[in-house]
């Protein structure tokens, strides 16, 4: 039992016409589904991703507006890891495309000798493009202002800030089956954890965190009460791993009860089934299907041009819409 990879990160903004602006028309993702979150139906929920929605390539966002920003801190995600090809003309294309929009972008490393390029979104989102030699079975989108041989192939992973280290570091290796990888961790700086299939991959870099960090007041001096981060605007949410079946996310179901692991159950998303707990370093993790997917209720040519919605909530469209602003088309 082992988790093929990512699934997706899901992510907050507080302005939805500037996130759509970004990752379609600059980061040249296909926006491939529009609806809302499900427990907030007065929310968009957007996806985006390669040409079919592929999972392990869903980068989403909910519609938070009045929600603070993100605080950074124990207990939060810092950064979400995007996949590029492997290449320095691969880098070099993305460094002058970026900066040629006017994103501030810094060139760096990534371990494992991987070239990668630092940025935020406009709302402070941390993102980095890892040039990566791992395929997967992505479908890049070409047909924005990214061409195919240089799009984002999916995501890679996250750098999280755990609110305690070593227990994250024990959950993932002797609880979620994430094996450290030893030629990817750089010590007490940075650990890195990876799994990876023949259809995605993920990797948890292990980046901060911890009672060394949460308890120093400004002074830099303990002061006892942890300072924990907290989601928001500019932030990550949770982040999910695929499973390719119902049934394997049923094994993941009945092994963290066994374990004596708080979880939510499994919740019916519609697009994939979804199953949250949270690890001992305070981020929420997500359990999700692989399927059905999101080409049942659009097909592959006109995905996320209307407002989708599951079966059950068809019922409430009008009023859904009628509190939704409508979102510039790119």
């Amino acid at each position: 039992m082992q988790f093929r990879g990512m699934h997706h990160v899901t992510a907050v903004s507080g302005d939805t016409s500037t996130n759509v602006k970004f990752y379609v028309g600059v980061l040249g993702l296909r926006l491939v589904k529009k609806t809302v979150n499900q427990d907030d139906l007065g929310a968009y929920h957007l996806f985006y991703a390669d040409k079919l929605g592929t999972a392990g390539t869903e980068m989403t966002f909910f519609d938070w507006p009045h929600v603070p920003r993100r605080s950074h801190g124990p207990g939060t995600i810092r950064r979400t890891l995007l996949r590029i090809p492997a290449g320095t003309e691969h880098v070099d294309w993305w460094e002058s495309h970026l900066k040629g929009q006017k994103v501030d972008v810094t060139r760096g490393e990534f371990p494992g000798g991987r070239e990668a390029l630092l940025f935020s979104d406009p709302e402070e989102q941390q993102l980095a493009l890892v040039s990566d030699n791992f395929a997967g079975d992505a479908t890049p989108w070409g047909d924005g202002p990214v061409p195919a041989e240089h799009a984002i192939r999916g995501l890679l992973g996250a750098e999280i800030d755990s609110a305690s280290p070593s227990h994250t570091m024990s959950f993932l290796e002797d609880y979620l089956g994430f094996p450290e990888d030893s030629s990817l961790s750089t010590g007490d700086e940075r650990r890195v954890f990876r799994v990876q299939s023949d259809v995605s991959v993920a990797e948890i870099h292990i980046v901060g965190g911890g009672p060394d960090g949460a308890g120093r007041s400004t002074s830099g001096q303990h002061s006892g009460v942890p300072r924990f981060g907290q989601v928001g605007i500019g932030g990550v949410h949770h982040i999910a791993f695929r499973v390719e079946t119902p049934e394997e996310q049923e094994e993941w179901l009945s092994y963290l009860n066994g374990r004596g692991i708080p979880n939510s159950g499994l919740v019916d998303r519609h697009y994939f089934r979804s199953l949250y707990f949270r690890e001992p370093g305070a981020i929420l993790f997500e359990v999700a299907t692989a399927g059905p997917g999101f080409l049942g209720d659009e097909d592959a040519e006109h995905l996320g041009e209307k407002l989708s919605l599951p079966p059950f909530l068809e019922p409430k469209r009008r009023q859904i819409e009628a509190g939704l602003k409508p979102i510039p088309a790119v």
